[in-house]
């Protein structure tokens, strides 16, 4: 079964981004996406990081960060980060402003507090066409390594549910198998459209 999904993290397009590609790079169906209000990368300290609006492409933020300190931002990975990013899509894209991209079969969230976002703002939409949609949270810490290593258990879920005939069926084994084999703790959630 071909499914749709979708993978949200909160502003800096990290943890999303490189599951979105990885799973791009396998053949699925992918979108990717941030719930914040602005698109929020490390600057040169906590009191001062770069801000971007939702729909500024990764190009003008790599020319960008590269002209304020190009040694910092390949330190700290963000111009890595953004080439990628580039090479998936044109630009960041929030969640709450593209309800238009269509259904999604599955989402996945990377920190608890987007999917309780995600699941509030499915609640909140009309849902004239009753399909089902499965909000998955895989918590996973917000470093490069991490977001690599939360990519590769994403797309180890997603082979999975492509494998069903019904999700709805068998989400719950595909779970405690999951949890089992990974030693990780999964939310999960079912919403409509």
């Amino acid at each position: 079964m071909k499914l749709r999904y979708a993978m949200v993290c909160s502003s800096n397009q990290n943890r999303s981004m490189e599951a979105h590609s990885l799973l791009k790079k396998e053949g699925f169906d992918v979108s990717s996406y941030g719930t914040g209000a602005h698109v929020k990368l490390p600057g040169p300290s906590l009191r001062e990081p770069n801000v971007y609006d939702f729909g500024t492409p990764y190009k003008h933020m790599f020319d960008d960060l590269r002209r304020k300190d190009s040694d910092l931002y390949n330190r700290n990975g963000i111009l890595p980060m953004l080439k990628r990013n580039s090479a998936v899509k044109h630009a960041p894209q929030r969640w709450q402003d593209n309800a238009a991209d269509g259904c999604f079969d599955i989402v996945f969230t990377f920190e608890e507090r987007v999917f309780d976002m995600v699941i509030e703002d499915l609640h909140n939409r009309d849902h004239v066409l009753l399909k089902p949609v499965l909000v998955i949270n895989l918590e996973v810490k917000d470093n490069h390594e991490e977001a690599a290593i939360g990519a590769r258990l994403a797309l180890s879920l997603c082979q999975e549910l492509d494998k069903t005939e019904v999700w709805e069926d068998s989400i719950d084994e595909i779970v405690i198998n999951f949890e089992r084999q990974n030693r990780r703790k999964l939310l999960y959630s079912i919403s409509f459209y």
